[in-house]
């Protein structure tokens, strides 16, 4: 574990120029999600090399999704600048392609298409650890409705945009969770 948070310290504070300029578009606490997120990332590395388990009780586990649940909001709803332009895309694929066009920075590309992704991917694995997890189609409804009411909370409120681009890569965050779940489960055990 010491091993683990090491090597994510490294990591995190030799990219740190990087995790400060994506506060210039979003709330500064992307710096801890990013933290968090290469502290797992790690943690779960090592402890895959070793073979061991780390185990969560299910009343940790329920408190750490609500709480990514609440940071995840914050970063939805409070970026730097106030209230966004309450734009709407309802073309498929529209908004992506204008990310893989080279239309604006790299940086900014792989933060949006990749954290549109990645930061649904708990969700996934969280519904597969939980006792009586729904289907995969179950979930994928249920992804498919909460996000589009965020969607069109984000718009109604102008602090984002309705695009179906985000809801197509958040359930395809959730659905990589699902899937990937007996992966984890080889190190995260649930008491």
């Amino acid at each position: 574990m010491k091993l683990s948070i090491l090597f994510s310290q490294i990591v995190f504070f030799i990219f740190f120029p990087v995790w400060i300029e994506l506060t210039k578009y979003l709330h500064s606490i992307v710096i801890v999600v990013v933290w968090v997120l290469i502290l797992f990332v790690f943690l779960f590395g090592v402890s895959w090399i070793r073979k061991e388990e780390v185990r969560i009780s299910k009343r940790s586990l329920n408190r750490l999704i609500f709480l990514y649940a609440l940071v995840l909001l914050i970063l939805l709803y409070f970026r730097p600048g106030g209230a966004n332009n309450g734009s709407v895309n309802l073309i498929p694929l529209e908004t992506i392609s204008y990310y893989l066009t080279d239309s604006v920075s790299f940086l900014i590309a792989l933060y949006n298409l990749g954290a549109n992704i990645g930061l649904f991917i708990p969700f996934g694995l969280y519904y597969r650890y939980v006792k009586n997890a729904p289907s995969m189609m179950q979930l994928i409804l249920i992804s498919i409705g909460s996000i589009s009411l965020i969607e069109f909370v984000q718009f109604l409120t102008r602090r984002g945009s309705l695009d179906i681009d985000d809801l197509i890569l958040n359930v395809l965050g959730v659905f990589l969770g699902y899937i990937i779940f007996p992966v984890f489960r080889k190190v995260f055990v649930i008491r």
